[in-house]
């Protein structure tokens, strides 16, 4: 908890702040992955050359090695692969490995920046656009993130993302998400207006419950500018005046990818850990698995708050995220997620 100050009838008085998602919970109780504490990227480059020299290929070796360092030591690797043997790191593995354990190898080789620019560019550019990355990278990641991202796509692109995302949805959808990629929410200060938040709990609560129709663009207004810290007193407030949970109200006045996206911001506001969990419940339950959800959730939480995603898991699901990986996955493709997953304890 971190202390801050309310602002009741023009007096601020002093209130306690949750963290929420604009921290980014890099602690070390939240990470699954810390790297290798006596590091050199020489040997582990050379590891990795042998692993996938001659007839053959040493997955295990290559498990060994990348799921055990952090996304920093990897970088350092990669360059030391190409400085000693003049080759690209990346090209080599993709020549080597084959599926779903080369998508999440390789997922493990780029920077966090990049790889998310990579999966906005698949979601984007592939057959038909997978509204759920979008939104999923959108709504969760921070202004600085956000902003490091754009750059990312640029130079990687050679294109806008903005401009990518307009070509690409429409309507309040598309207004939503060029809203999202300002990066106006996350405030680390934790003064609330009681004011304006009442002011932002009617306007949501008239733009809705109260009207017939819907005036989205106060909906996209309030959930895309405001501060974390401020939102969730408007939720509260919101509740008192509705009778019902933001929520609610949000899925019987809009559907599709809009609903989704609202739906995403009020849980990563609310709690971002939650969030995170349950979409690899649903990447994992039922017939088939969502590979490339499980694969980015892991791969992009793993230094951050993974090990605090765990535990939500196994509220949602009674069992835990590694147990589902077992019953789910299989070969390598399993070890190296369990491996980048850690223990349950």
């Amino acid at each position: 908890m971190i202390s801050g100050a309310l602002n009741i009838r023009g007096k601020r008085i002093a209130t306690k702040c949750t963290m929420v998602w604009w921290k980014g919970w890099r602690d070390e109780d939240g990470s699954s992955v810390r790297g290798a504490l006596s590091f050199d990227p020489t040997p582990d480059a050379q590891v990795l050359y042998k692993a996938m020299k001659g007839l053959g290929t040493d997955e295990q070796a290559i498990i060994d090695v990348l799921t055990k360092r952090s996304n920093a030591q990897r970088q350092q690797i990669s360059r030391s692969f190409k400085e000693q043997f003049g080759k690209d790191l990346i090209a080599s593995l993709k020549s080597e490995l084959s599926g779903k354990f080369e998508r999440l190898i390789i997922a493990l080789m780029y920077s966090p920046f990049k790889y998310d620019a990579k999966e906005l560019h698949d979601a984007l550019k592939g057959l038909g656009t997978n509204e759920g990355v979008i939104i999923e990278i959108l709504a969760s990641r921070t202004k600085v993130q956000i902003k490091e991202i754009i750059k990312a796509y640029k130079e990687e692109y050679g294109s806008n993302l903005e401009e990518d995302i307009k070509s690409d949805t429409s309507g309040y959808f598309e207004r939503m998400l060029v809203c999202l990629l300002q990066g106006e929410r996350d405030d680390p200060r934790c003064y609330v207006d009681s004011a304006m938040v009442l002011q932002d709990a009617q306007a949501l609560y008239a733009a809705g419950e109260k009207i017939r129709g819907t005036d989205e663009i106060q909906f996209i207004t309030i959930l895309c500018t405001r501060s974390a810290t401020h939102l969730l007193r408007v939720f509260d407030e919101y509740q008192k005046l509705a009778s019902k949970s933001l929520e609610d109200s949000i899925r019987s006045e809009t559907h599709g990818s809009l609903e989704d996206a609202m739906l995403a911001i009020v849980k990563c506001t609310r709690n971002i850990h939650i969030y995170f969990a349950e979409r690899l419940y649903h990447a994992l339950k039922g017939a088939g698995t969502c590979d490339g959800t499980l694969i980015r959730v892991i791969v992009s939480r793993s230094e951050i708050d993974l090990n605090l995603i765990k535990a939500e898991f196994l509220k949602i699901a009674g069992k835990s995220l590694s147990t589902m990986i077992l019953e789910d996955t299989s070969g390598d493709y399993k070890t190296a997620l369990l491996n980048l997953c850690g223990s349950d304890k």
